[in-house]
């Protein structure tokens, strides 16, 4: 990072929080045309340049990422993708296109028009999560548009899946509730952060021995080398089919984490962005399809710069912490406090684990990052921008960091870890399809039960629960947690009901704070408060 940038990061004005001052600036600066908008109806009036995100301001950068997150996107822009699919391939039946009438379907997509029309609540926050009414059906978005017609003999057209069997609203995807982007950031650089330090393990393990994979507290099993070079991961715990993939000794499994989608399937906020552009709203980014090309046929060429890619990714790297609601009440303050040691005394605390050290300048957060898989922006192509994500300018609540030890506390309650929480074939809490699997193959039909230990921060008003978003209470999802997580579901049923009810009262003060909010801890009031 530039002096110049790092000087602008200090400029950082506090009217972004909000996004008045600059959506100011976006109509009087930003969106200034090279060609007339008279009679022009899009959703983001200009593009950002190749270059340009490294030379503009970072709040206009920021701001700049907020209108790519909430523009809903027309045919005047590129908006919906005629000829492929939400996958990126092209159609079963290209004789069939994805125009109008067939331009929106609520399963296989293009779903909604604008990011922020799911990822909206509470709040009404850009980046938030979203009701039930959101739900998202991934991986249907394989077929070209989803009709049901039994009589429909082309695989992955309207009805026949890949094995040419016909398909049911429960098995066409696996319903998955909108989460919250509360945080983003952080979440990333932890994520990059374990990434690295299980990579350094691996990189110093010797041929004919084992070394036990662990960072920051958290174990993920044994990684053993055979005497041969070859790789045995048959140890390895909580990360999905694709960081434990080996073919050989030339080919070490990558051990990255991935803490995005509900299963772990996606590295970073770049390529979640570049993903859910193209299948959401058929909005093609030119580093996932190429510059200059125009791979849905619509006209539009470059529908999404890289430029563009970044301020979204920045955007949502920059959105505020979750933090803690305590009503200024006794008897819930009493409840509170005690629904806490129980959390912990119970065993949920092992996989939702409170807090998680930011190490070092893990703070920093930069994009492109570096573990980004191919079709998104490496460091190597393109200069990193920074932001400090601590940076109380920045829309609050903000984390700090601690002077003493230079770590960042985050207090995200997870593991990073994937666990079977289901109780086997029959649990309804099962997925009838495993993402990390190609489509069509006997690992993508066996079904999913692994899922990202939840981050329970934010999670109390962001409704609906689980990952498929059918329980609408805390207390529900506690119930259904099986598998891995069973014993802590069997102690939490053996406490005394007024126990029982001060864990979930624990649980409601995770909150998503309202826009505006400086301070981590608020009473019902939102003002700020102390607390032990």
């Amino acid at each position: 990072m530039t002096i110049d940038q790092r000087k602008r990061c200090r400029r950082l004005p506090i009217a972004i929080a909000i996004g008045v001052f600059w959506s100011l600036v976006s109509h009087l600066v930003l969106a200034t045309p090279e060609v007339s908008q008279i009679g022009r109806e899009v959703g983001l009036v200009r593009h950002l340049q190749p270059g340009e995100a490294s030379r503009l301001p970072i709040a206009e950068v920021l701001e700049h990422g907020r209108q790519v997150f909430t523009a809903n996107w027309t045919p005047q822009e590129g908006g919906g993708r005629a000829f492929t699919k939400g996958t990126g391939k092209p159609l079963a039946d290209e004789t069939s296109p994805l125009t109008f009438p067939r331009n929106f379907n609520r399963l296989s997509a293009p779903d909604a028009n604008a990011c922020s029309g799911c990822h909206n609540a509470p709040f009404g926050i850009a980046g938030g999560g979203g009701d039930f009414v959101t739900n998202v059906f991934v991986l249907a978005q394989r077929f070209d548009a989803v009709t049901f017609d039994q009589q429909d003999p082309i695989p992955t057209r309207g009805d026949m899946d890949e094995r040419g069997f016909s398909s049911t609203l429960e098995t066409i995807g696996n319903s998955r509730a909108t989460v919250g982007m509360m945080g983003s950031g952080y979440i990333e650089m932890l994520a990059r952060q374990i990434t690295a330090d299980l990579r350094a393990l691996r990189d110093n393990l010797g041929t004919g021995s084992f070394v036990a994979l662990e960072s920051k507290g958290i174990s993920f099993g044994r990684l053993r080398r055979g005497f041969d070079g070859s790789w045995d991961v048959s140890e390895v715990e909580g990360l999905p089919h694709p960081s434990i993939a080996t073919s050989g000794a030339d080919d070490p499994p990558s051990l990255t984490i991935m803490p995005f989608h509900q299963a772990g399937a996606v590295v970073s906020l770049r390529q979640f962005s570049n993903n859910a552009f193209n299948h959401h709203h058929g909005i093609q980014s030119a580093e996932r399809f190429g510059v200059g090309q125009d791979p849905d046929n619509d006209g539009y060429y470059d529908e999404l710069t890289w430029d563009d890619i970044t301020a979204v990714s920045l955007f949502q790297a920059a959105l505020p912490v979750p933090g803690r609601v305590i009503p200024r009440d006794g008897a819930i303050e009493v409840a509170v406090r005690r629904g806490e040691k129980l959390f912990k005394q119970i065993g949920c605390a092992g996989c939702h684990i409170p807090e998680l050290p930011l190490d070092g300048d893990g703070f920093r957060y930069t994009e492109p990052g570096p573990y980004n898989p191919p079709g998104n922006l490496t460091p190597d192509q393109v200069d990193p921008i920074s932001i400090n994500l601590n940076d109380r300018r920045l829309p609050g609540p903000r984390l700090r960091r601690d002077p003493r030890t230079g770590i960042t506390w985050v207090p995200v309650f997870s593991d990073f870890k994937l666990h079977d929480i289901t109780s086997g074939p029959n649990d309804p809490n099962r997925e009838p399809l495993n993402m990390h699997f190609e489509p069509g193959s006997d690992g993508f039909f066996a079904g999913n039960g692994h899922f990202l230990t939840r981050r329970l921060w934010g999670a109390a008003n962001e409704p609906p629960y689980f990952h498929h978003g059918k329980f609408t209470t805390l207390r529900e999802a506690t119930l259904a947690h099986a598998g891995d997580a069973l014993d802590s579901r069997k102690r939490f049923e053996a406490l005394r009901k007024w126990e029982r009810d001060a864990v979930i009262e624990f649980l409601k003060t995770l909150q998503v704070l309202p826009p505006g909010a400086r301070h981590n801890i608020l009473d019902e009031r939102y003002q700020p408060r102390r607390w032990p």
